[in-house]
């Protein structure tokens, strides 16, 4: 049974995650996936605000489980992180993202709560997790070259004279089918685990005489691949500007989808060790996060969509679909692997290299500085805070 005491601290571990999800909603997952579409006119802020809530809620419930479990059990060894400890994680990075959003510059979430989960650990006693961190680091320094050299290489495509939009977007859209095709759902899978439509579908035909299971998966790949490139082929032939703006739209909300999955761990991820203790599924776990970066899309995201759609460079239709893809792509690789990644670093580092393929004219070099400055400072900032804060609790 449960003591009173116990059950207040589980409360306000409840409330600090709640409003981690708040200002993540109203900042990264809330406010990236569509600045891209804004920024072209493809859609209204406010409107961009309450899609992107809608999409972001239903990736953390079906795809959040991975960096959930990061954040919650892979970071620290040695130690399970007291009630007290994962509020002290908690309202640190919230009060780090939270700042961010006031002052309009995006301060990466996912440096922050893993900076600060990383201090409270290592001030509880626990060990690093070098192994966790060699991953977790790679990525972080691979997401803007990566993102940015293909969204570079995807806006000179769709700049290329002698290639029509006509055969280059469906192609990409061909490929976007492809990653969806084996994008890993919760309720695909069996209870605690997440399958692929492709892995899905084919293990139901492999049952069938001469059916082999990995030509199978590949088979129901290239075939949702085709079903989009034609969805988009025949949009495009018969309206070629509407048929890219419907391309920008659904591709951010692919991206909002991906954001909801990877973002939300950031703020149930702590709660994880908490909650294994008591009857708590972790669905369950994961539709509260969802909830709250609900609240936080539909609230507080507009205010960063503006900034991003409008104060890092003028996107046009092609070069936000250039930034968009590899976000989405590189997201779904994150979630697959369990990483946290930073949203404004991955849809940021699409914006820089779809502008640069215009000449980089657009480019604001001094807001790239702040945006590095504070990438880096909140990692640092919130592992020394996150430290210091639980060392002077556990004092008293």
């Amino acid at each position: 049974m449960i003591g009173s005491s116990a059950l207040l601290t589980m409360a306000v571990a409840a409330v600090a995650s709640l409003f981690m999800a708040w200002t993540i909603g109203a900042g990264s997952s809330g406010s990236t996936p569509f600045a891209p579409a804004v920024g072209a006119n493809a859609i209204s802020v406010m409107r961009a605000g309450f899609v992107v809530g809608i999409f972001g809620f239903a990736g953390a419930v079906f795809q959040g489980a991975n960096v959930s479990a990061t954040i919650g059990k892979n970071l620290i060894h040695g130690v399970v992180l007291s009630p007290m400890a994962i509020v002290v994680a908690l309202v640190t990075a919230a009060a780090l993202v939270a700042f961010g959003i006031y002052t309009g510059y995006p301060i990466a979430t996912a440096f922050t709560v893993t900076g600060a989960v990383v201090g409270v650990g290592l001030a509880h006693g626990g060990e690093p997790a070098w192994e966790m961190y060699s991953k977790i680091v790679a990525l972080w320094v691979a997401v803007p070259f990566v993102g940015g050299s293909l969204a570079y290489a995807t806006a000179r495509l769709l700049r290329h004279e002698r290639i029509p939009e006509q055969t280059v977007v469906p192609l990409l859209a061909g490929i976007v089918g492809l990653t969806v095709a084996n994008m890993k759902f919760v309720f695909l899978g069996p209870p605690g685990e997440s399958a692929s439509l492709a892995a899905t579908v084919a293990a139901g035909v492999s049952q069938l005489p001469l059916a082999s299971l990995p030509l199978m998966q590949v088979a129901v790949s290239l075939t949702v691949a085709t079903g989009c490139r034609q969805v988009i082929a025949f949009d495009i032939d018969m309206d070629a500007t509407a048929g890219q703006r419907h391309f920008l739209l659904a591709l951010g909300a692919l991206v909002a989808f991906s954001a909801g999955g990877s973002q939300v761990g950031l703020a149930v991820g702590p709660l994880l060790p908490l909650w294994d203790s008591v009857t708590f599924g972790r669905f369950w776990l994961l539709v509260g996060g969802g909830l709250g970066l609900l609240a936080g899309s539909w609230t507080g995201a507009p205010r960063m969509i503006k900034a991003l759609a409008q104060e890092y460079s003028s996107l046009g239709p092609r070069r936000s679909i250039a930034a968009l893809i590899p976000s989405f792509l590189i997201a779904q690789t994150a979630i697959l692997l369990g990483i946290p990644v930073s949203f404004n670093e991955v849809i940021v580092s699409g914006i820089i290299g779809s502008g640069y393929a215009a000449g980089g004219t657009s480019v604001s070099q001094r807001k790239m500085a702040y945006t590095v400055a504070a990438w880096v400072g909140s990692l640092a900032l919130a592992l020394a805070v996150g430290y210091g804060a639980f060392t002077a609790v556990a004092a008293v």
